[in-house]
C-alpha cells in the first residue's frame, strides 16, 4: 500500500498538469492571453494552488500550452524559406501565419505581445528574421515593393488580430481574405503610391537588419 501512495500521487498530478494544458489551450484559443489563471484552474477542476505549482507564471503555462502552435509557426517559416521563389515563399508565410493566428487567439496575443523580459514563446524573434531575409531576396527579385519593412508585417498581424467573429470558421475565413488584400498591396508595381512612414513596431533584438 505504501508503495503505490507515491505512484497515486504521481498520476494524480501528471492528471492535474495535463487538465491545466488542455483549459488554458482551450481558453486561450477563443478569449486570448487575457484570460485569468484563476479561470482556467476553475475549467481544468483544480484549485488555482494547483495550477501554480505546475506554472507559477502566466508565461511558463503559455509556454507549454503554444508548444504545438510554435512548432507550426516554424514549419511554416521554414517551408517558405525553402521555396526557391521567394516571392511565393513571402506569401505563403503571410498567408499561413495570419490563418494560425486567426485559429488561436492565444497564440496571435503571444506573438504580438511577448512577456517582457521572458523567453521568446511564440518565436516571433526566429519568424521576424526569417521573413527579413524573404523579404530581401523578393525584392530583390523585383517581386515585393522596394518601401516593404518589417514592421509591415507586425502591421498585418495586428490587424489580422483584430477579426472577431462568433465562430472560429468565419474568423479564418475572413483571415484569408484579409491576407490575400494584404499581399496584393506588397507586390511590385509602377503605381504604387509612396507609403507614409513606418511605425516601429519591430524591436532591434527581433530585427539586426532592415528589410
Amino acid at each position: 500500500m505504501a508503495d503505490r501512495l507515491p505512484h497515486t500521487r504521481r498520476s494524480d498530478a501528471r492528471d492535474n498538469r495535463e487538465r491545466v494544458l488542455d483549459a488554458a489551450r482551450a481558453l486561450f484559443s477563443a478569449d486570448g492571453l487575457d484570460v485569468p489563471l484563476r479561470e482556467i484552474a476553475r475549467r481544468a477542476g483544480v484549485g488555482p494552488a494547483t495550477l501554480y505549482r505546475h506554472f507559477p507564471t502566466k508565461q511558463a503555462l503559455a509556454t507549454e500550452a503554444f508548444a504545438d502552435q510554435l512548432h507550426a509557426c516554424r514549419a511554416i517559416v521554414d517551408e517558405g524559406c525553402a521555396d526557391p521563389d521567394p516571392w511565393r515563399g513571402l506569401c505563403l508565410v503571410i498567408e499561413r501565419i495570419c490563418e494560425l493566428h486567426a485559429r488561436d487567439r492565444g497564440f496571435g496575443d503571444a506573438f504580438l505581445s511577448a512577456f517582457p523580459g521572458a523567453p521568446d514563446v511564440a518565436g516571433r524573434a526566429y519568424t521576424v528574421k526569417a521573413v527579413a531575409g524573404l523579404a530581401r531576396r523578393a525584392k530583390e527579385a523585383g517581386r515585393l515593393r522596394s518601401d516593404f519593412v518589417l514592421d509591415d508585417l507586425v502591421l498585418f498581424l495586428m490587424a489580422n488580430k483584430g477579426i472577431h467573429t462568433r465562430s472560429a470558421g468565419t474568423r479564418v475565413a475572413a483571415s484569408r481574405r484579409f491576407a490575400a488584400l494584404a499581399i496584393q498591396a506588397l507586390a511590385a508595381g509602377p503605381r504604387h503610391a509612396p507609403l507614409p512612414p513606418a511605425a516601429e513596431l519591430v524591436s532591434e533584438a527581433d530585427a539586426p537588419d532592415s528589410a
